[in-house]
């Protein structure tokens, strides 16, 4: 930086002598244009280099494609030591990797047309990771393995808005920790301990549309609820939304969510050699 200043204090020095002054330091302006836009796509690609680099990443994985039929769907639990998941389309590991449902993707391979992989990946360290933890390592995974390029956008979707019934909300406080697992069947939803506003997003899978919380209500709660499995028209048990009423104090409306959408940009069907 010193001798670069040194550089231009001499043109100037010319230019206000002579002509040819002038023209040394035209000569050096571009000379040091030049450089420093040499400069600034070097630092860019460094950075770009550097961040790659830096990005979490498995210490081993394999991912292999694998034939329909050739055994069953599992995947590892939140906080082993490994991540495994075999026989599962890029789909579902997109949606892991980014913490968002299928249907939340664009783009993506339509069902029936999906490729089945297995994946084996051991992170750093003989700790386990939940599955919010593995998330940076498998989007860097996806994106060395597949080229996964995505971005997010933003859409108003059909969905409902979760508000207090008339009557007022019929909760019981939980005495259960805070992490507790919640658990969603075919005829009902039990969560330990859950914050109305979880417990919504959890709503979304059974109700088939986003949920959000519009009833104001804090703290922690236990959940049991319990309705008539889907298109069930003998049961005895009530609709997920009549349920929700009747047992909770919880009413759903009709309005309009936004909602978060990933769009898949590029992904390659056939994963780099591991």
């Amino acid at each position: 930086m010193l001798w670069s200043k040194c550089c231009f204090e001499i043109a100037l020095y010319d230019s206000r002598n002579s002509l040819g002054g002038l023209r040394m330091m035209d000569r050096w302006v571009r000379r040091w244009e030049k450089l420093l836009f040499v400069a600034g796509l070097w630092v860019a690609w460094t950075t770009v280099g550097w961040s790659q680099a830096t990005a979490p990443s498995f210490e081993v994985a394999s991912v292999r494609m694998r034939t329909e039929g050739n055994g069953g769907f599992s995947v590892s639990p939140s906080g082993a030591a490994r991540f495994t998941a075999t026989n599962v389309s890029i789909n579902f590991l997109i949606a892991v990797a980014y913490n968002v449902d299928v249907n939340q993707l664009i783009g993506a391979p339509k069902r029936g047309d999906e490729q089945l992989y297995s994946v084996d990946a051991k992170p750093e360290g003989d700790v386990g990771l939940t599955y919010e933890q593995l998330e940076p390592l498998l989007q860097n995974l996806l994106a060395q393995r597949f080229a996964l390029s995505v971005h997010h956008e933003k859409k108003d979707v059909k969905g409902y808005a979760m508000v207090v019934a008339k009557g007022g909300a019929k909760l019981e406080a939980s005495k259960a920790p805070s992490s507790s697992m919640g658990y969603i069947f075919a005829n009902g939803l039990r969560v330990p301990s859950t914050s109305i506003h979880d417990f919504t997003a959890m709503l979304a899978h059974p109700v088939g549309r986003p949920v959000v919380d519009k009833t104001g209500i804090t703290g922690s709660y236990s959940i049991n609820l319990k309705f008539a499995p889907e298109g069930a028209a003998d049961s005895e048990l009530p609709s997920i939304f009549t349920a929700l009423e009747e047992q909770l104090g919880l009413k759903l409306q009709p309005a309009s969510v936004p909602r978060d959408f990933l769009v898949i940009d590029h992904v390659e069907k056939v994963p780099t050699e591991n």
